[in-house]
């Protein structure tokens, strides 16, 4: 087979859910498992929280199911809602929270003959300007659906903008937003993604949405995940299927945009931009051989890339490459990419193997 695997560490992914629970102690939290949670693999990565996630968040219906699928009893959390109305029914057969961003969804969800009522979260725009309602809509939805029929449990909901940034201004103001409606008698309330879980206790609320911080990457720009005392759950490897002499003055790769400038060594590895590595990223971005750092040349082909291995002597054909993991932190090469560590792991495609260890 290609050599080029995704090796998951599920102990690490506990580790992490576990650290999120420690920073908010008494607190519930659904673990965000949204596009195959983050590229890890979304059944197998419920599977391993099943004894320890008191919910899960997903972004849609089909992904609902697949982790209904997996664990018949979970709380699932459904973060954008229902997209028609007939979706309220199915829903409520699949035993989720939903949320409700907008006046048409109440409208759909008030309309709706269902066989059991639903666990409601009333989304509010506290400051993104995404999804929600504005503070006087929520309060005036609030008061419709209160013991509307539908409704099983109403709860509130929001997500901030800025809160990687730490010290941002709109942070603060989005705490405030939400805090003016905990007059109402909302049941439950969420507000604390990964990053605010980590910085902002007054964000913790009864509920944490734990996302990007459990599979072992960093939310901030100036933190790394070693600081932080979280652990990388996925490590993707490849292998040198080439080498080859290239004169100085020669070319490599598409656009003979790279030039060597010595007599160089050169390595072909196994990954290209159709597993998930970044086509953008640039000459010097590192890959680990034999516990060193090499720089990419070339540009990224759709299979295979290309590393100067001139001062590594010892790499030969077959050797072990780390694009990303344990050792070399994705959050590096997404910054070196000028991207961030989300992209590149839930960017990691179906071709690429994934296997898993702790499981």
């Amino acid at each position: 087979m290609r050599p080029l695997v995704a090796t998951i560490d599920l102990a690490a992914i506990r580790h992490n859910y576990a650290f999120a629970q420690r920073c908010a102690p008494g607190r519930h939290a659904f673990a965000v498992v949204k596009a195959n949670a983050y590229g890890h693999g979304v059944r197998e990565v419920v599977e391993a929280l099943a004894a320890q996630a008191d919910g899960f968040a997903v972004a849609s219906l089909e992904e609902a199911r697949v982790v209904r699928e997996v664990n018949a009893g979970a709380r699932i959390l459904l973060l954008q809602g229902c997209f028609e109305p007939s979706e309220y029914a199915v829903a409520a057969q699949l035993d989720l929270d939903v949320v409700v961003q907008g006046a048409e969804q109440a409208q759909q969800l008030l309309a709706s003959s269902l066989p059991v009522p639903l666990r409601v979260w009333l989304k509010l725009d506290s400051g993104m300007h995404r999804l929600g309602f504005s503070p006087e809509q929520l309060r005036e939805w609030y008061a419709r659906l209160q013991g509307a029929a539908p409704v099983a449990e109403l709860n509130l909901l929001s997500h901030f903008a800025c809160a990687d940034e730490r010290g941002h201004p709109l942070t603060e103001q989005q705490v405030e937003v939400f805090l003016d409606l905990l007059d109402l008698d909302f049941a439950r309330r969420s507000l604390a993604n990964s990053a605010a879980i980590l910085t902002i206790p007054a964000a913790h609320m009864d509920w944490l949405r734990p996302g990007i911080m459990l599979y072992g990457a960093t939310p901030f720009a100036g933190l790394s995940v070693a600081e932080l005392g979280l652990q990388a759950a996925m490590s993707l490897t490849a292998q040198i299927i080439a080498v080859r002499e290239v004169p100085a003055g020669d070319t490599v790769g598409y656009g003979a945009s790279w030039t060597a400038a010595r007599d160089s060594r050169i390595a072909t590895v196994s990954c290209g931009y159709a597993d998930g590595y970044p086509r953008h990223a640039q000459p010097g971005t590192p890959v680990l051989i034999a516990g060193q750092r090499v720089p990419l040349v070339g540009r990224v082909s759709m299979d295979m890339l290309t590393v100067d291995i001139t001062d590594l002597p010892q790499a030969q054909l077959g050797a072990a490459v780390e694009l990303w993991g344990a050792q070399l932190p994705v959050d590096e090469i997404a910054q070196a990419c000028g991207t961030i560590g989300y992209e590149l792991l839930s960017k990691v495609t179906a071709r690429v193997p994934r296997r898993y260890r702790n499981a």
